[in-house]
């Protein structure tokens, strides 16, 4: 199968990588201007004009994308000539968070109280309504902590506005949970669904810096309640191929925060971890070909490598580290690379995620409920 990649970073050279062994073969559509997936067939279309799309759809026989933030004008006339999985639906829900709050909400599953605002003057009504604190955020393109304040006070409202410098933001309350978990589940296109374990998150400065799977403490009830979350949403989206949802854990249960249509940061634990990663199953799900094994084999915790590389010389020594790196250059809160860890017990498995940390510089103190 010839599969074309929308995007051309990290996510789409983990993807090839592990459709390779599958006998696929991989064309990228890059609109940034700077792909760095590395190999492949990569058409640059700076800004997106289209101006490739024929010559990039003409070398495919299915269309998938590695990030969710594309203009739905571009996936609507793609699906009208080749396969597109996840469909433009999912994309459209899952770029916009007032959607994705209403889809939340229309299917019963949890979340935060929320309003949208589109001046300071509807921000600070807002924020008075659900009383402070609460979180704003732009309605679209937000990532990795951008375009988000938090507002202490209704006072705040001006600034946190002029400083997320949107057309329209969603004001959300504040939740009292104890950790941050996500569930990734995969669909296929003949209607196979499989689900991997939670995995707990830990994120500074609104970035994913570490993430373990199976999530420590999770209880039967509690991975059932992220499945039955994540298949309703599966199921009102016919989505198709891998889907995630992040979710924070309350005393009164799981609240749901955010999805995202591809495979995701949270996932890349699943690369060692488990028989079938996250990569490979959505590979398979978008191919009708059956689901691999998504339990983990062991404890096992993903490290984000961001600005700095470290030291690979020293992680490399390692037995129980497996160094992932993208073919990015150096840069203030970039992405360059993940450290897979893997141990027999959570106990050990805190002790070598802290010592493979010591080797990347600015890595944050590794805090989790395993102890």
């Amino acid at each position: 199968m010839k599969v074309g990649i929308l995007g051309a970073g990290q996510l789409g050279r983990m993807l090839a990588i592990a459709g390779y062994p599958l006998e696929m073969s991989f064309s990228f559509y890059d609109t940034s201007g700077s792909p760095s997936v590395g190999f492949g067939d990569i058409l640059v279309d700076k800004g997106g004009s289209g101006a490739k799309l024929e010559e990039f759809l003409n070398k495919v026989d299915v269309v998938t994308y590695e990030f969710e933030h594309l203009p739905l004008e571009l996936t609507q006339k793609i699906e009208k000539l080749k396969p597109l999985y996840p469909s433009s639906k999912s994309i459209e829900v899952c770029q916009n968070r007032a959607k994705e709050k209403a889809l939340f909400t229309e299917l019963g599953i949890p979340t935060a109280e929320y309003r949208v605002a589109t001046s300071a003057e509807e921000l600070a009504e807002a924020a008075a309504e659900l009383g402070c604190p609460v979180v704003a955020k732009s309605v679209t393109e937000g990532y990795d902590g951008k375009g988000q304040a938090v507002l202490r006070d209704v006072a705040d409202a001006e600034q946190a506005w002029s400083s997320i410098n949107h057309d329209a933001v969603i004001v959300e309350s504040f939740i009292n949970f104890s950790r941050e978990l996500s569930i990734i589940a995969a669909r296929s296109t003949t209607g196979e669904v499989a689900f991997y374990p939670l995995a707990e998150n830990n994120h500074h400065d609104g970035i994913l810096r570490y993430s373990i799977a199976p999530a420590p403490k999770v209880s039967t009830e509690l991975q059932q309640q992220a499945e039955s979350h994540i298949k309703a949403l599966i199921n009102d989206l016919d989505h198709v191929g891998i889907l995630t949802l992040e979710l924070f854990e309350t005393p009164e249960g799981l609240i749901a925060n955010e999805m995202a249509p591809r495979v995701h940061n949270s996932g890349h634990w699943s690369i060692e971890g488990a028989a079938s990663s996250q990569f490979e199953n959505h590979l398979r799900a978008i191919a009708g070909l059956p689901l691999g094994n998504t339990a983990a084999n062991k404890p096992t915790c993903m490290i984000n490598i961001i600005a700095e590389k470290g030291d690979k010389e020293a992680i490399l020594k390692l037995p129980y580290a497996h160094l992932h790196l993208y073919g990015k250059e150096e840069r203030t809160g970039r992405k360059l690379g993940h450290v897979t860890v893997q141990a027999d017990s959570y106990e050990e498995l805190v002790w070598r995620v802290k010592n493979v940390a010591t080797f990347l510089p600015g890595s944050p103190e590794f805090i989790s409920s395993i102890s």
